[in-house]
Formats: C-alpha cells, structure tokens, sequence
C-alpha cells in the first residue's frame, strides 16, 4: 500500500514538474541531441575539461579532482576490459574527442576516428586534436551510431563511452557496434542503464519510471534498458564473447561482444 501511495505522487509530481523540461515535445530525438549539445558543450568543456563523461571514485580513496577521476574513468575501463594494444578505434559519441586523444597517446601508433551528431562537438574535436598535434592520427565528423560511415571491420576497437544511453534503437546500435568492429577486436559499452527487472516483472515500478522519464526528456535519451537487456543483444552476434559489470559485481558470458 505504501509503494501504491509513491507511486501515485511520484506520477503526479512528474506532470508537476514536465514544463520545466521540454513539455513533452521533442520533435526528433537526433536534431534535440545535436542541439543539446551545439549549445552546451562549450559549458560542459568550461566545468569539466576535455572528458565529457563521469569519473571514477571507488570507494573510501582519497579525494581527486574531476578532470583525474574523467582519465581514471577511461583507465579503468581499459584496464577491465584487458585492452593490450590498439591500432584503429572509433569513439562512438565522441563529444569533443578526450578518450581518443587519451587511448591515441596510450597507444602510440593508433588511429582515430570519432563520430557525434553535433557540428559544434566535431568541429572543437578537431581544432583540439590540431592543437595536441595528433591532426595526423586522427579525425571527427558528424555521424550518426545507427548508421556509422565506416566498412564492415573497420576497427579493433570500437568505443562508446555514456553515449548509448542517447540511442533510440538499442538492437541497431549494438548492430553497428558489432559490424565495424574487426576479427578479434573489442567493443567496450559503458552506458546508463536501469535495474535489471526480477522474475515476474514485466517493468519497472511506476514511481521508477516516472523519474527516468523526467531525466529522459530532459537530456534527449529515449528509453533505457538494463545491463540483461545489452547481453542479449550482444549474445545474437556470433563468433562473439561478452563481459559485463556492474559496480560490486562482475559476470561473464558467452557469445556476445562487449
């Protein structure tokens, strides 16, 4: 009776609140995000730096700034991802191009390509990169992840990192993601996510739904799904193995490719 009586406010106080957002109304989700971010990207860059994505801080270590815990965000996926060695990556959602520059001089020797569907993101990406002197290793442009410009198995290492949770068509991103990715290489997903439903539940509880839909349609990402949810989808392409994680646990699974 209590979770009915939250449930119930929490769906009231979404309508409550809805007009600061975008009163419901977002014409095409491609041309809100690319607006989003042609309008807020220089904001992004002014408060955090180059990394536009959240940071690492594990539990009980001593205080970082966010431009450290951004990097250590990258290292630590790479570290768990056991990424020994790159070549050619694509950075999928590639805001202004901080992983790819940070993987490029990790690596040296790789090539990148980055793609967003902001004019401004890719246009400061490039004038970024021009400037750290890597022009010649690599290059961004305007892209959309569900139908990326790029032939079949074009790289050993296909990066997304928190730009899945903008993807409308979660089937068609994985889709893309497996496609250019080479034999042997490696797709690393780290996205939002919600909870994993248990058996028996066909969805999230409403109060649940309510507040992922506000932040939804305020920051122009369709619907969620959860870490079970990318597994399967990964788990349709063959010849594939996958790992997830969660933070405090990690499983592992095969096919798929992450």
């Amino acid at each position: 009776q209590q979770r009915r009586n939250i449930s119930v406010s929490a769906t009231l106080l979404d309508w409550v609140v809805r007009p600061i957002t975008s009163l419901g109304q977002v014409a095409n989700l491609n041309q809100g995000i690319a607006s989003f971010y042609d309008s807020s990207s220089e904001l992004w860059e002014n408060m955090w730096g180059e990394h536009m994505h959240h940071g690492y801080y594990p539990a009980g270590a001593p205080p970082k700034s966010n431009t450290q815990a951004q990097i250590d965000m990258i290292e630590e996926v790479i570290k768990w991802a056991s990424v020994q060695n790159v070549k050619s990556m694509v950075d999928v959602g590639c805001g202004i191009g901080g992983s790819s520059r940070h993987i490029l001089n990790k690596f040296p020797g790789s090539q990148a390509k980055g793609i967003t569907l902001s004019p401004k993101q890719a246009e400061r990406a490039n004038a970024l990169t021009a400037k750290a002197g890597m022009a010649d290793r690599a290059s961004f442009q305007v892209g959309d992840a569900l139908a990326q410009p790029f032939p079949d198995s074009s790289f050993d290492l296909v990066w997304s990192l928190e730009s899945g949770e903008h993807m409308p068509d979660k089937k068609k991103f994985v889709g893309e993601l497996a496609r250019v990715c080479a034999p042997g290489g490696k797709v690393i997903v780290v996205t939002w996510c919600h909870r994993v439903l248990q058996p028996g539940e066909s969805s999230l509880r409403p109060e649940e739904q309510s507040l992922l839909d506000r932040i939804c349609e305020a920051y122009y990402l369709p619907a969620w799904c959860s870490e079970a949810d990318y597994k399967r989808l990964f788990d349709t392409h063959t010849h594939t193995h996958t790992h997830t994680h969660t933070p405090g646990q990690r499983h592992t699974h095969t096919p798929g490719r992450l």
